[in-house]
């Protein structure tokens, strides 16, 4: 039996910023129809014949391919444009994934689930009573408006339900019971991943064919802190050129790349295509050759360029065995290497084993673990973070015990009187004469990597 035919035609397109969300044109005269249809497919609405698809574990060009089968399977026409069929044909993997023995489309199953809980909570449908930090990892507990109360384990694409429970009070006193010593109110602040699927959904431009997009890039002078997340592939390259007595080295896989001192006590790791919030680079220093780690520093793939162009120029600096040994935290050395933040009246605060410095609006700081730097375990002891807070940080820097003071202090001095640039759009600017123009499909801009982490 043949499908009737509906006057109905979808156009999938990638996003033309946000490089694994998926927009939707609609057009016909039954065009509701397959606005409907995409609705209940994951697509939310932006404007009349436009909807996006913008998921947290991005895997958005997978289901768009299974909502315009369903589509089609309805009579409605669907059009995938060459961009967001690459994406959909690629074959990528979660760099780090917790679990590794699960299959992609077990992984992708349960990113599904931990999807449905992130849109339960954005809809209001689950209510967030509290969150915690169980090691490193965020908790919450919170109760649905027409059902149970559970507890909530990781965050992003990694969230999961832990427990459920009968009650409310049930719920929080058992959370309470296992995290009060880190137990906030609320919900926890969202993610960068959430924030971008957030900005996809409503900051979407869609200018037509006949109506060129004319936005700009404006480039501010900012504090070193705020400044654009380095380009850590040039970085590296650029480093290797200048510094003869460092050598590259690849590994089987092409996803990593090392650097080696001629020393051999200086190492470096650089992780390609990391998600923004995961650790791209890895430094480690050694007393010799053979011998186990003296100290290390790691910095995730949104960290600032001038600190990583700081980084590496203090290594490429002096005597890398003197570098290489470094020196027992004491309370000196914490005061040489918080010095710089202490001059520019950073505000200075301890709280338990943490000690703090922090810029007056609260959204760049240093923070010390006492704790970490005399119990040497996978804590870090240093702590260098940018954005709304310690704890949920847009970028961090952390290093362990023996960390060089001066290399500290070059970076805190960074952090207090560097500067930097950051690129900002500016509003595109449209001739009069094509303001009036009816709106078109998305323009294609093709931005989605390899590994498709924001």
């Amino acid at each position: 039996m043949t499908t009737p035919s509906i006057d109905a035609h979808v156009h999938l397109d990638t996003h033309p910023s946000h490089h694994s969300a998926v927009v939707a044109t609609v057009a016909g005269t039954a065009r509701h129809i397959a606005h409907a249809h995409l609705s209940v497919r994951g697509f939310e609405s932006v404007e009349e014949r436009t909807l996006v698809m913008a998921r947290i574990d991005h895997e958005e060009p997978y289901w768009a391919k299974r909502a315009a089968q369903a589509l089609t399977a309805e009579g409605i026409s669907t059009e995938i444009t060459p961009g967001l069929r690459e994406a959909i044909d690629e074959e990528w993997a979660w760099a780090n994934y917790p679990m590794p023995w699960c299959t992609r489309q077990e992984i992708r199953e349960s990113s599904d689930e931990a999807q449905k809980i992130y849109d339960d909570i954005r809809h209001g449908r689950l209510v967030i009573h509290a969150h915690a930090d169980d090691s490193g990892t965020v908790v919450a507990v919170g109760s649905y408006r027409d059902g149970s109360s559970v507890a909530l384990h990781g965050e992003n694409h990694l969230r999961t339900i832990t427990e459920t429970f009968d009650s409310p009070a049930e719920a929080l006193a058992d959370f309470e019971r296992l995290h009060g010593d880190t137990m906030r109110p609320g919900p926890a602040p969202i993610t960068d991943v959430e924030r971008q699927a957030a900005e996809a959904r409503s900051t979407l431009h869609s200018p037509s064919p006949l109506e060129p997009d004319l936005a700009t890039q404006r480039t501010e002078m900012v504090p070193a802190y705020a400044a654009d997340p380095a380009d850590h592939d040039a970085a590296l390259d650029e480093f290797v050129t200048e510094h003869d007595d460092w050598e590259k080295w690849r590994t089987w896989s092409d996803g990593t790349t090392h650097l080696i001192h001629e020393s051999q006590t200086l190492r470096a790791e650089l992780v390609h295509e990391t998600n923004p919030r995961e650790t791209a680079w890895t430094f480690a220093a050694y007393e010799t050759p053979v011998s186990d780690r003296m100290w290390h520093l790691t910095l995730t793939g949104t960290t600032p360029a001038p600190l990583l162009k700081t980084l590496l120029s203090r290594l490429a600096e002096g005597d890398a065995w003197e570098t290489a040994i470094g020196s027992p935290t004491t309370e000196k050395t914490v005061a040489e290497a918080t010095r710089p933040l202490t001059d520019a009246g950073w505000k200075h605060t301890i709280e338990g084993r943490w000690i703090r410095w922090e810029t007056t609006p609260g959204d760049a700081g240093v923070q010390f673990d006492a704790f970490a730097a005399q119990n040497p375990s996978t804590l870090p002891t240093w702590t260098f973070w940018a954005g709304p807070s310690v704890d949920r940080p847009t970028w961090a820097l952390h290093a362990s015990p023996y960390t060089p003071a001066p290399l500290l202090a070059s970076l805190t001095e960074d952090l207090a009187h560097g500067t930097g640039t950051r690129t900002k759009p500016t509003a595109p600017h449209r001739p009069a004469q094509l303001k009036t123009t009816r709106p078109g499909p998305p323009h294609v801009t093709n931005p989605h990597t390899a590994s498709r982490s924001l």
